[in-house]
């Protein structure tokens, strides 16, 4: 598992699956195949939903 991974309440994910550094699991889903870095990754299976970039890095702005 990368560093800087957030993983929500009661997600499972399968022995041997490999989670990239940087990303948001959302909760509740089931991870079953590897997940990229830089990403927030939601469902069962677990799908990309979008991608984190530099902008979304720097901090909330209402």
């Amino acid at each position: 598992m990368g560093d800087h991974v957030w993983i929500g309440d009661g997600v499972t994910i399968i022995h041997g699956v490999a989670i990239g550094a940087n990303m948001i699991i959302g909760s509740g889903s089931v991870v079953t195949r590897p997940i990229p870095a830089n990403v927030v990754a939601v469902g069962s299976p677990a799908r990309v939903l979008c991608e984190i970039t530099d902008t979304d890095k720097t901090g909330y702005r209402p």
